[in-house]
C-alpha cells in the first residue's frame, strides 16, 4: 500500500488539494444527498434496534439521557473530525489514508485490515438481529432450517446490491430505511395519547449495569469515520460532506430517541 503526499499549502479558495488519484474523472454516478444520508445512517447505526439493553441496564431515565447526551460528547465531535479529514483527504481511502499520512503504510494498512475485521464480525449480527425482531410475526424464522436460509437469502441480497455499485446501495438504504423507521414512526403517533412524562424520570441507581449501558451507547452510536470511505464519491466534499453529516447525526440520534420515549412513557 502506498502513501498519498499530503500538501499542507492550500489553494486559493483555501481548499486543500485533491491528491492525484482523485483528479482522474470517474464515469460512475456520484452519491446525491438523500442516499448519501442514508448510507451514513447504515455505517452508524441502521434503525433503533438493540437498544433496549440500554433500558434495561440503565432504567428510563439513564436511557433516554445516554442517547440524548452521549451524541454530544462522542458523535458529533466524531462526525466533525470525519467531516475535516474527509475534505482534506477527498478520497475513499478514508482513515487508511489519514494513518498513512500520520505513521506510514504499515499502520494505514493495520488500521484497514483491523477495521475490515471489525466490520465483518459486526455486520454479521444484523441479518440475525433482524430475524430476532421478525420471529413474532413468522414465528417459522425463530429457528431451525427456516432460519439458516433466511439468513443466506438476506447476506446474499445485500451482497448482490455491493456488487452491483454504490449508486444503487444509496437508493437501496434510502427504501431499507423508510422501511425499518416507519413502523416506529407510525407507533410514536398513535403512543403520543397515552405519553405519561413521568415514566421517563424512573431511576434505580443501586440496579445500573453501568458496564452494559455504556457499551450499548458506545455501539450504536459510533462508527462516524466509516463515512470516510465514500468521500470519493461525493461531489464537492468539501461543501456537501459536512452537510450530509449534520443530516445523519439528526437522522441516527432522532430514531435512537423516539423509540424509547414512546415506549417508556406510553401507558
Amino acid at each position: 500500500m502506498g502513501t498519498i503526499p499530503m500538501n499542507t499549502s492550500s489553494d486559493s479558495d483555501g481548499e486543500y488539494p485533491a491528491s492525484p488519484s482523485h483528479n482522474k474523472k470517474s464515469t460512475s454516478p456520484k452519491l446525491s444527498l438523500l442516499p448519501l444520508v442514508f448510507l451514513i445512517f447504515y455505517e452508524v447505526s441502521g434503525g433503533p434496534f438493540g437498544i433496549e439493553d440500554s433500558v434495561q441496564a440503565g432504567g428510563p431515565m439513564l436511557a433516554i439521557l445516554g442517547f440524548a447526551i452521549f451524541p454530544l460528547v462522542w458523535s458529533i465531535p466524531e462526525a466533525l473530525i470525519t467531516a475535516e479529514m474527509g475534505t482534506m483527504f477527498p478520497e475513499n481511502g478514508g482513515y487508511v489514508v489519514w494513518i498513512s499520512e500520520a505513521f506510514g503504510p504499515f499502520w494505514g494498512f493495520q488500521q484497514g485490515w483491523w477495521k475490515w475485521l471489525s466490520g465483518v464480525i459486526d455486520n454479521a449480527l444484523y441479518p440475525v438481529l433482524f430475524l430476532d425482531y421478525l420471529k413474532f410475526l413468522i414465528p417459522a424464522v425463530a429457528h431451525g432450517p427456516v432460519r439458516i436460509a433466511a439468513i443466506i437469502i438476506i447476506t446474499s441480497a445485500l451482497t448482490y446490491l455491493n456488487y452491483r455499485g454504490l449508486a444503487i446501495v444509496g437508493w437501496a438504504a434510502v427504501g431499507l430505511g423508510v422501511f425499518s423507521l416507519l413502523p416506529f414512526g407510525v407507533m410514536a403517533l398513535l403512543s403520543l395519547p397515552h405519553i405519561e412524562p413521568a415514566r421517563w424520570f424512573i431511576v434505580d441507581w443501586e440496579s445500573i449495569d453501568w458496564n452494559t449501558y455504556l457499551n450499548t451507547l458506545f455501539w450504536n452510536l459510533n462508527y462516524w469515520d466509516s463515512v470516510s470511505t465514500l468521500v470519493g464519491e461525493v461531489d464537492s466534499p468539501h461543501k456537501t460532506l459536512p452537510k450530509k453529516l449534520f443530516f445523519g447525526v439528526i437522522l441516527v440520534v432522532g430514531s435512537y430517541m423516539a423509540p424509547p420515549l414512546r415506549g417508556i412513557g406510553a401507558k
